[in-house]
């Protein structure tokens, strides 16, 4: 779900409602599914929490191709997998689950699957990158097209990865530096602003000259789909990876921020992503709220759980470090809690300098997002 500003949220409820209407979670939206639908959900989830399989999931994904062919293989995945969790691989397959989604008052939000592990083998040149960049592209103008009627200007949503148009291992470098005791200014949002916007080349001494050239691409195929999302009133919102890749992540997103979410612009057309698993999320989503506020800047915030636990764990032990995240699922929770009563504050504060998107599955989340809205609305 989504929250934008009071508004816009008690507008939503009618003059006819009398006030905020609670959300139910009785069921109702499964109407539109068949018994078919609904059976390989149920299978499909209960497989996603056995532990073997998430575990050894690639392992298995290999051994099917090569027992069963990549054809059949294929067709299972998308039988099962693959569909229960993929809109589609056509246009008109995608428009078919939106319009489905549509009659219970859902709006999608396209994302690219596509994006660099860390330790994967380093992408040679810049062909896969520039290859991302016009998915993105086409991604951006499929948002659009999606919707019949968009409503309000900027109602429409996009993830964009930014490991899909830079390297993994040009953002955990810019990311050592950043942590640095005393970090260079020249690698401060507003310098990266500027060669965005006038095209200059740029030089950072932490890089190398290879290294410098891929940022200066890199920094050109973000700031050209930010520039055509927001030709196409499509808001991006940037997703969060791994810890030794967020400091960059945000340093990127502070850049493009200050470039096309200044006042001017109508909201944040660049959003980042919280993972409130992590243990200082709530002091650097409180910091970063008070500087977009500082600086005039509208804010645009996905606050998530997160989605990357035993990854995080294993480099903590494997580096000697201090695991980042919580110890457990109440602390996170609790996280989620705190990080969203934050943004609901600063939205009721911003107007529509400020949105949020709730992005949890978790019932009791939502009914807090929703009840502290509706008091926020009231008051």
């Amino acid at each position: 779900m989504m929250l934008r500003t009071c508004r816009v949220l008690c507008s939503q409820a009618g003059p006819s409602a009398g006030g905020w209407q609670p959300l139910s979670f009785d069921g109702g939206a499964f109407h539109l599914k068949g018994t078919g639908e609904l059976t390989r959900a149920l299978l499909v989830l209960r497989l996603c929490a056995w532990p073997p399989l998430v575990t050894h999931g690639l392992a298995l994904q290999a051994w099917s191709q090569r027992l069963l062919g990549s054809r059949l293989s294929g067709a299972l995945l998308r039988a099962s997998i693959y569909g229960q969790f993929v809109a589609g691989e056509t246009a008109e397959e995608v428009k078919g689950c939106v319009q489905q989604l549509q009659t219970l008052g859902l709006q999608p939000l396209l994302a690219v699957p596509t994006e660099e592990e860390p330790d994967s083998a380093v992408k040679t040149g810049e062909a896969w990158y520039e290859g991302n960049f016009s998915a993105m592209l086409r991604c951006v103008d499929l948002s659009r097209g999606l919707l019949e009627t968009p409503g309000p200007t900027g109602n429409i949503l996009m993830q964009l990865k930014v490991t899909a148009l830079t390297s993994a291992r040009l953002c955990k470098e810019l990311t050592s530096w950043i942590r640095k005791p005393g970090a260079s200014l020249e690698l401060s949002p507003e310098r990266l602003a500027e060669a965005m916007d006038s095209g200059r080349d740029l030089q950072v001494s932490c890089l190398n000259a290879e290294q410098n050239q891929h940022l200066r691409a890199s920094l050109s195929r973000l700031h050209r789909v930010v520039k055509h999302a927001r030709a196409q009133h499509v808001r991006l919102l940037v997703d969060a990876e791994y810890t030794f890749l967020n400091p960059a992540l945000s340093l990127l997103v502070d850049a493009l921020a200050m470039r096309w979410n200044s006042p001017g612009e109508g909201g944040p057309w660049v959003w980042n992503t919280y993972q409130a698993y992590l243990k200082d999320t709530h002091e650097r989503l409180r910091r970063a709220a008070e500087a977009a506020d500082r600086a005039g800047l509208a804010f645009g915030v996905k606050l998530v759980r997160g989605a990357y636990l035993d990854k995080e764990r294993e480099v903590a032990q494997h580096h000697g470090t201090e695991d980042p995240t919580q110890p457990d699922y109440e602390a996170t929770s609790q996280s989620y809690s705190r990080c969203l009563e934050l943004m609901l504050t600063q939205v009721s504060h911003r107007g529509p300098m400020c949105h949020l998107m709730v992005a949890s599955h978790n019932e009791e989340s939502v009914r807090q997002a929703t009840k502290r809205a509706g008091r926020l609305c009231r008051v």
